[in-house]
C-alpha cells in the first residue's frame, strides 16, 4: 500500500501533537453563551426552482460580529405534518453551498436540507469582523494577532452551531434527527457543528481540514490550504521566537480538540494519499471521538472525489428515517 504518512496501524492510534490551550473548554463555553444571546434576525427569500416537491429558499441570519450569514434551504413541499429529519451541508474551502440539485434527493426522501455559505468565502455570507494583520494566503491566520475571539474560524464554527440551532427550532424538524455532512473544510465544519451542538444525531465528514496544525508544520506540508501558516511565520516571526504561542493559539480552532464533545454517531471517510489534509491529521480528529463511530478508508485516494462516498452519505442519512 502506498504510504505518505505514518503506517496505518500507527494512524489508528495517533492522537495528534498540537497543543490544547488550558482554557479551551471554558473558551468554547463562553463562545456558545455569546452565540446563544444573539438576535439571529432570520430572513427568508424565495428562490424558484422547477421541482414540484421542493420549496427552495435563501435564509439569512445575523451571526457573530453582526455578519449576515446566508444559507440555501430546500424544504419538502408540502411541509411534513409531523417532525421530520434535517440535513446540514458544509462546503469546502473558498466554495459555497451546494446547488439545489444536490439537495433534492434528500428532500424527496422527506428531509429539510440546508447548505451554509461560510462568511467571506465563495457564497453570499459576509465577514464583518475587523482584525489586525493579513489574510494573504488564507483565513487560518485571520485574527491571530487579536484576542482568540477575533479568529476567523472561531466565528465560522459558531455560525455552524447557530444555524443548527435555528434549524432545530423549526416546528417541522425533529431536533433528535439532524445530520451534518461535508468534505475538507466542510468535513471539519460537520465535526465542529456536532461538537458544539451535541444533540446532532449523525455526522458524515470526509477528509477534514483544520486538524493538528503542528503536525502539518512538522511534516512540511504547510502549503496549499495551509500556506497561511508558513507565510505568517516568515513575515511576523522569522526567528520563531513566538512559535509556541502561535500553535497554542491555533489550538482554539483545532478540530481535534473539539471532537471529544461529539455525542452523535459518526461515519467518516479518510484518504491515505492526501497531501492537503494528511492522513495523520484526519485520524487525530477521528481517534478522539468517543461516540459511536465507523470509518471508510481509501488507501489509493488523495483529496478528491471518492467512489461510493455520496451513496454512503445518503444511506447513512436514510437511517434517520427509520427512527
Amino acid at each position: 500500500m502506498p504510504n505518505i504518512d505514518k503506517p496505518l496501524n500507527e494512524l489508528k492510534e495517533y492522537l495528534g501533537c498540537s497543543p490544547k490551550p488550558e482554557d479551551f473548554d471554558a473558551f468554547w463555553d463562553r463562545s456558545l453563551q455569546e452565540m446563544a444571546a444573539l438576535d439571529s434576525s432570520v430572513q427568508w427569500e424565495d428562490r424558484p426552482f422547477p421541482a414540484s416537491y421542493a420549496s427552495c429558499k435563501s435564509l439569512f441570519f445575523k451571526g457573530i460580529g453582526g455578519s449576515k450569514i446566508h444559507s440555501r434551504v430546500a424544504l419538502p413541499n408540502p411541509l411534513p405534518q409531523t417532525p421530520s429529519p434535517a440535513l446540514l451541508f458544509f462546503h469546502g474551502y473558498s466554495g459555497s453551498a451546494p446547488d439545489w440539485i444536490a439537495m433534492l434527493p434528500y428532500v424527496a426522501a422527506g428531509f429539510t436540507v440546508v447548505g451554509m455559505d461560510c462568511r467571506g468565502q465563495g457564497g453570499l455570507s459576509e465577514d464583518t469582523v475587523p482584525t489586525t494583520g493579513n489574510t494573504l494566503h488564507g483565513y487560518i491566520i485571520k485574527g491571530l494577532d487579536d484576542a482568540p475571539e477575533k479568529m476567523y474560524f472561531r466565528n465560522v464554527f459558531l455560525d455552524t452551531a447557530q444555524l443548527a440551532r435555528i434549524v432545530m427550532g423549526w416546528e417541522w424538524v425533529d431536533q433528535t434527527r439532524v445530520m451534518v455532512a461535508g468534505g475538507s473544510q466542510g468535513g471539519a465544519l460537520a465535526l465542529v457543528c456536532a461538537s458544539l451542538v451535541p444533540e446532532i444525531a449523525r455526522v458524515f465528514p470526509q477528509y477534514p481540514f483544520l486538524s493538528d496544525f503542528k503536525r502539518i508544520w512538522d511534516m512540511g506540508w504547510d502549503k496549499q490550504a495551509y500556506s497561511g501558516m508558513r507565510d505568517y511565520l516568515r513575515r511576523f516571526d522569522p526567528l520563531h521566537e513566538r512559535e509556541d504561542e502561535f500553535f497554542n493559539k491555533l489550538g482554539y480552532i483545532d478540530i481535534q480538540n473539539l471532537t471529544p464533545r461529539i455525542r452523535g454517531e459518526v461515519r467518516m471517510a479518510m484518504t491515505l494519499l492526501d497531501e492537503i489534509c494528511p492522513p495523520s491529521t484526519q485520524f487525530a480528529a477521528y481517534n478522539k471521538i468517543t461516540a459511536k463511530k465507523s470509518c471508510m478508508i481509501y488507501p489509493d485516494f488523495a483529496h478528491e472525489g471518492l467512489p461510493g462516498c455520496a451513496d454512503e452519505t445518503f444511506a447513512f442519512a436514510m437511517g434517520l428515517l427509520e427512527k
